[in-house]
């Protein structure tokens, strides 16, 4: 099959389209022919592994899975002698982070990971993007403990985990207030901001309004500079570690002062929060956002684009008709 491969961490360009053997299900698993993948942060950031952390999980000299792309679409075209809750051809979707494949032709993944069938009237495109930004999005908004009523500000509105997180929040029933460039605004509102603001025109921290929960979808803000906006026991959350890892100590220090606290909970996400999602989506409550489409042979041109911060939503990779 094709798959693209990285033997070492590196620049966009470590990244290879080869020829690789397919793999085979084991007894608890299914074997998963790809349509539709994505480029996220998650894949660059296990790709360059800028941050040494990574590696960790990843391999400290070498990648020890080397074939990315954590979201994935598909048919299931195998399944192992124990699977149960899954059959050959159902029309499937997931995410998948610890051993990744979807920017394989195949893929297996176990039927009690995160994967589930597709919700009825979506496309492969669309499937492959709901997960990554949306359980980001979810674990954050989980741990701020949002509740109907509460202000929220989502800064970064228009990422995968951004637009997402404006989406879920409304079906949490919190009032948004969404930061965004000029030419999205319309798109923001779009999707259940009440507010939307123009950081062109704008400079969000001169609002009067004071907010339960601050998330910074992008990374791009920081704790001292949200920390006047948020109410007296407000929540800030960035998806960043922050100018020199300062959100790691904030995330260690601040809920012990009782009052304004930042946050870093470590991302996860199950079964369920995958059933979830489509269940959401099947309501009309949730569709990812999706601003272009590459094929697997330009995958370095994908990665550059997600990397050079200008996305709006997903970026999908195409892998079968």
């Amino acid at each position: 099959m094709r798959a693209i491969v990285y033997s070492k961490y590196g620049a966009p360009e470590v990244a290879k389209l080869l020829e690789v053997p397919k793999p085979l299900p084991k007894d608890n698993e299914v074997l998963v022919k790809v349509y539709s993948s994505t480029v996220t942060r998650t894949d660059s950031g296990f790709r360059s592994a800028e941050y040494f952390i990574s590696r960790f999980w990843t391999g400290l000299l070498r990648p020890k899975y080397q074939i990315l792309g954590c979201e994935f679409s598909g048919i299931i075209e195998e399944i192992g002698q124990h699977v149960t809750t899954f059959k050959k051809d159902d029309r499937v979707f997931g995410f998948n982070d610890k051993t990744c494949g979807g920017h394989g032709e195949y893929l297996t993944i176990t039927e009690t990971d995160a994967i589930t069938t597709m919700p009825d009237g979506f496309s492969f495109d669309e499937a492959a993007a709901f997960t990554e930004g949306a359980h980001y999005a979810l674990v954050d908004i989980r741990a701020a403990k949002v509740e109907r009523g509460q202000n929220v500000l989502v800064y970064g509105a228009t990422g995968a985990i951004g637009s997402a997180a404006v989406q879920l929040l409304k079906h949490f029933g919190a009032i948004v207030t969404a930061v965004c460039n000029t030419k999205n605004v319309g798109l923001v509102k779009s999707l259940g901001a009440d507010t939307v603001i123009d950081y062109e025109t704008q400079e969000f921290t001169k609002t009067n309004d004071k907010f339960e929960f601050i998330f910074d979808a992008v990374g791009k803000s920081s704790f001292g500079q949200c920390k006047p906006l948020l109410t007296a026991k407000g929540i800030y959350i960035s998806t960043e570690l922050g100018k020199n890892g300062e959100n790691l100590l904030f995330a260690l220090t601040t809920p012990l002062w009782g009052g304004k606290r930042l946050l870093f909970p470590i991302p996860s996400i199950s079964k369920q929060d995958v059933v979830f999602l489509k269940e959401l989506a099947q309501k009309g409550e949730f569709k990812p956002v999706i601003d272009r489409q590459y094929n697997l042979d330009q995958i370095v041109e994908a990665y550059k684009y997600v990397e050079s911060g200008q996305k709006t939503g997903n970026v999908v990779i195409k892998i079968a008709e």
